[in-house]
């Protein structure tokens, strides 16, 4: 049986608290401006559980995207391997105005407009990221929590943009002479030898990051990878160029091989990045020359990983050998990794 209460609202109008009780399901309480409005919706409720489909959505109604990401981030993201970037992507979403909204209001339209809103802040690639985010908080709610969602997962009703993140940036001669110059000058991370290893062993900056010196085996010339982006270990072999580069690092023969987070490998990379450029501005300055628009620019430590790729082609591997040594679990995947210069090609065709 439903009844109607009148209450002081905000601002001191009158709005009525409609209640809904019967035996066997729990209490349903809702506020509306109109009694109409109030009483439509009890009619609902009544319905519902007359006929025995009523679902609780009191514990939806009150529930905000901010409660969902707190109470994900607090479960979930401590489990993956992935969760420091996690944690920033979820703080992000934190401060769009979507989150602040109770669970029933996240409609269609609305994630249409943050869409809008975003990708006027973020390329494609970006958002998408924070969509895959966003969309396994709500299947979690719904599978884990049991979070009643009236509309099922919100991000299935948004159309992802087409992003075309594919790079084919490739590492030329000139500039791998002037980075490597600047970045051994750091006096903080060994970041001369870090972009030394990447170039000889293709590998991930997180992998590199968590390499210790018991991974390594001198003899077989290979390093162990126990944890990857694809969850499956393996055996990078090791040029004689990349072993050389351990044999550079002073003293240590235990623990970690480079004793940096990978986010420092980033920043000390970036920091050779500019005073590469800056040093090379300064000599064609000096030469009388226009430095090259082109030349250290748009680069990143990932692109190196890129670059080592393409080289170990370049060397006459087959497909399924570079895939054993960078990871690549499929053929598609490792050619979006791959950039061959026509120039390099040449002596192989004959």
């Amino acid at each position: 049986m439903a009844s109607f209460i009148p209450r002081a609202g905000r601002g001191g109008k009158r709005v009525w608290q409609a209640h809904v009780r019967r035996r066997g399901h729990h209490a349903q309480v809702r506020t509306f401006d109109k009694k109409s409005d109030a009483e439509a919706w009890a009619h609902e409720i009544e319905g519902e559980m007359r006929r025995g489909t009523h679902i609780d959505r009191s514990q939806s109604e009150t529930t905000t995207l901010t409660d969902l990401l707190d109470q994900y981030e607090k479960e979930i993201t401590p489990t993956k391997r992935g969760a420091a970037q996690e944690i920033s992507r979820l703080a992000v979403l934190k401060k769009q105005p979507l989150a602040d909204l109770r669970l029933p209001a996240i409609t269609g339209k609305v994630m249409a407009e943050h869409k809008k809103q975003r990708l006027k802040q973020v390329s494609p690639a970006t958002f998408n990221r924070e969509l895959n985010v966003l969309s396994h908080v709500f299947t979690v709610a719904q599978k884990e929590w049991h979070t009643y969602l009236p509309w099922g997962n919100p991000v299935a009703l948004v159309r992802r943009p087409r992003a075309d993140d594919k790079r084919e940036r490739r590492l030329n001669p000139q500039e791998e002479k002037l980075l490597l110059a600047a970045a051994d000058a750091d006096q903080g991370e060994p970041i001369g030898a870090i972009i030394r290893f990447a170039l000889e062993t293709a590998m991930r900056r997180g992998e590199i990051a968590a390499m210790r010196f018991n991974h390594v085996h001198k003899e077989a010339r290979t390093l162990a990878v126990p944890e990857t982006k694809t969850g499956e270990p393996r055996k990078v072999p090791l040029s004689i160029r990349a072993l050389a580069v351990l044999e550079t690092l002073p003293g240590r023969t235990d623990g970690p091989v480079w004793g940096v987070h990978a986010a420092s490998i980033s920043r000390a990379f970036d920091r050779a990045l500019t005073r590469a450029r800056s040093g090379y501005a300064q000599e064609c300055k000096k030469a009388g020359q226009i430095p090259d628009e082109h030349l250290l620019k748009d680069l990143r430590f990932h692109d190196l990983r890129h670059e080592a790729t393409s080289r170990l082609f370049e060397k006459g591997l087959n497909p399924m050998q570079v895939a054993a040594i960078t990871g690549h679990k499929t053929l598609q995947m490792l050619k979006r990794y791959t950039h061959l210069r026509a120039e390099d090609l040449v002596e192989l065709i004959g």
